[in-house]
C-alpha cells in the first residue's frame, strides 16, 4: 500500500502548515511507514495517510509524486 507522510523537516521547530512537506512510501502498514521515517530521518511526522483508488491516482498526477526508498 502507498502511504503519504506529511512532515516537518526537523523535530526542533514548531509545525507550520507553510513548511509541511510530504513523501510517499510503499509499505504494508502505517506502523511500518512511521518506523521507516523515524529510523532514517530527523523528520517530525504530522500525519500518515493511506492512498488508494482515485485518491492515489490523483496523487500520481502530482509532479512531486515519487516513492521514497530508504537504504
Amino acid at each position: 500500500m502507498i502511504f503519504k507522510v506529511l512532515y516537518q523537516e526537523n523535530k526542533k521547530s514548531n509545525p507550520k502548515r507553510e513548511f509541511t512537506k510530504s513523501l510517499y512510501l510503499d509499505c504494508d502498514t502505517e506502523v511500518d511507514a512511521r518506523y521507516l521515517v523515524e529510523q532514517n530521518t530527523d523528520h517530525n511526522i504530522e500525519f500518515i495517510e493511506p492512498l488508494e483508488g482515485n485518491h492515489l491516482d490523483y496523487e500520481k498526477k502530482n509532479s512531486d509524486f515519487k516513492i521514497t526508498e530508504f537504504k
